[in-house]
């Protein structure tokens, strides 16, 4: 993925400031004491406001970070050998900005909206603000529409919605981004014909690379291009080799253009991959700056980092054009350590987190969430009535073979109720697996999951189930699609339904298990 020269940065920062132009005093003018690290300290700019973009000489441009009584620390986006000690900076009178707009979607962008994926010039004129205050609660409405991810252990027991902001938490190489590249993928149906006539709206998505191998971004982008759904996407990457001022504000970037479709009355995702990343890029500027540190060397407004930034995330009510954004943060720990400083930072700040586990995925569970610690706060208000009314025992179900896992090798001693709490939930856990780049429609979760919370599966070798779960939906759309278009177009399972599907899943049942035995 080519890098973006310094001129081209210098460009759009300066298209960014054009027709600001005014009069300049005293007061906008500073001068350089020292430099170094991507980090400017100026003696002067008295009037100059925090995030401000300053302008330097030899094309080079800043923000504005720490406003101090003797000086300004600022961030520099160019070369910092260009700039010296004595060099005379100017205030630009404008906050830092990104573009926005359509022609955003289906591109690969920096962090200050500079195209990367060698696709010409994006054409647009719109610029909002990086930061912004996160809107009041008056603006709000409570998250009630559901966000379908396309997996069934996810949609089913740790529901997200429309406006929510899910964690993902796990350690690396535990399939985080395999989740939010899945749940993007799943947004192609929000934008089919069909959703439309069904009143479900298109969900836009943004996903934020921070300081990722440019490598596996391109990776990303060719698969969400294989699979179609760059056509709704916008890629922000600031790689590893980005300095860390763009690693910083990378995540802000990718929010301002999630507002801008929420602003519009539209629905969006933004995806921020990942925000450990973010915290390293801003300790590093901010040790640079002097900042004090603190625990783990990270500076003590670390929690208001991500806090201004996920606080962005809701569902706003009709007179504010009734658009949302949904967050998907992701954290990565170390040696699974919840409770580290970052991780319990953005658990408290989320609505709830996906936790996967690295025992559960070198098992072959994947993805390998632990129902345990994994929770939604916005629960049942999130999910279609079908899915609620089937997967209501079903996070039970496998809460308690969780915790009687361990008597597993007993079997022949145990009573015959902890007996078939196991087999169920050895069923349930191979029901839940599912492969990667392969969401699935919410109708087809619902019969699946209605068939391992009755008892369907109990009988069935545990072997066996994952055939099962391919032949019935084979059945199921052959013999029984006026089931599922009934379970898609009304969200319900009415008397008549359910009826159905016990009529069609205990017929299928029989005919599976002699099949088995041939």
């Amino acid at each position: 993925m080519p890098e973006v020269r310094p001129d081209e940065i210098t460009a759009i920062l300066r298209k960014q400031i054009s027709g600001f132009e005014r009069e300049v005093d005293i007061y906008d003018v500073g001068t350089v004491l020292q430099v170094g690290d991507g980090i400017a300290r100026v003696y002067g700019l008295q009037q100059v406001m925090a995030s401000e973009l300053v302008e330097f000489p030899n094309d080079v441009f800043g923000m504005a970070l720490n406003l101090e009584e003797d000086n300004v620390g600022c961030i520099l986006f160019g070369n910092d050998t260009l700039v010296k000690e004595g060099d005379q900076v100017r205030r630009t009178g404008k906050v830092m900005s990104m573009a926005v707009g359509e022609a955003m979607l289906g591109r690969v962008i920096n962090p200050l909206g500079q195209p990367i994926d060698g696709k010409g010039a994006i054409e647009t004129t719109k610029t909002l603000p990086v930061e912004r205050k996160a809107l009041g609660v008056i603006s709000r409405l409570p998250v009630k529409e559901p966000l379908n991810t396309g997996l069934k252990a996810i949609d089913s027991m740790i529901p997200i919605g429309r406006g929510q902001r899910e964690l993902i938490i796990g350690d690396r190489q535990t399939g985080k981004t395999a989740i939010a590249i899945d749940t993007i993928l799943n947004q192609k149906y929000t934008h089919s014909e069909d959703a439309a006539k069904r009143g479900i709206k298109p969900v836009y998505c943004v996903y934020v690379a921070i300081g990722q191998k440019a490598s596996t971004v391109a990776q990303v982008v060719a698969r969400l291009e294989e699979e179609g759904a760059m056509d709704f996407t916008t890629v922000v990457a600031a790689t590893a080799g980005s300095p860390s001022p763009m690693q910083f504000i990378a995540p802000y970037s990718g929010c301002t253009l999630g507002e801008y479709f929420r602003d519009s009355g539209r629905d969006a995702l933004v995806i921020y991959d990942d925000l450990s990343k973010h915290a390293w890029a801003y300790r590093q500027v901010s040790l640079l700056l002097r900042r004090p540190p603190g625990r783990e060397a990270y500076p003590g407004d670390v929690f208001y980092l991500h806090s201004r930034l996920l606080e962005r995330a809701s569902k706003l009510s009709e007179e504010a054009g009734g658009g949302s954004l949904t967050a998907l943060p992701i954290i990565e720990t170390q040696a699974s350590d919840v409770s580290a400083y970052i991780p319990t930072n953005v658990i408290s700040i989320t609505d709830g987190q996906i936790y996967l586990e690295p025992g559960l995925f070198n098992s072959g569970i994947r993805p390998a969430i632990n129902v345990g610690i994994s929770v939604s706060r916005v629960g049942g208000n999130a999910q279609t009535k079908a899915m609620r009314r089937v997967a209501g025992r079903l996070r039970l179900d496998l809460a308690q073979f969780r915790a009687l896992q361990a008597f597993v090798k007993f079997g022949s001693d145990l009573d015959k109720v902890t007996q078939a709490q196991i087999r169920r939930g050895q069923r349930l856990v191979e029901l839940l697996r599912q492969n990667q780049y392969m969401p699935m429609p919410v109708e087809k979760q619902v019969v699946l999951i209605f068939s391992g919370t009755n008892g369907y599966l109990d009988e069935l070798p545990v072997e066996s189930i994952q055939r099962f779960e391919e032949e019935f939906l084979e059945v199921m759309e052959l013999k029984h699609a006026d089931v599922l278009k009934k379970i898609a177009e009304t969200r319900e399972i009415d008397a008549d339904t359910e009826k159905k599907l016990h009529d069609a899943t205990k017929e299928f049942v029989q005919t599976f298990k002699s099949s088995l035995k041939e």
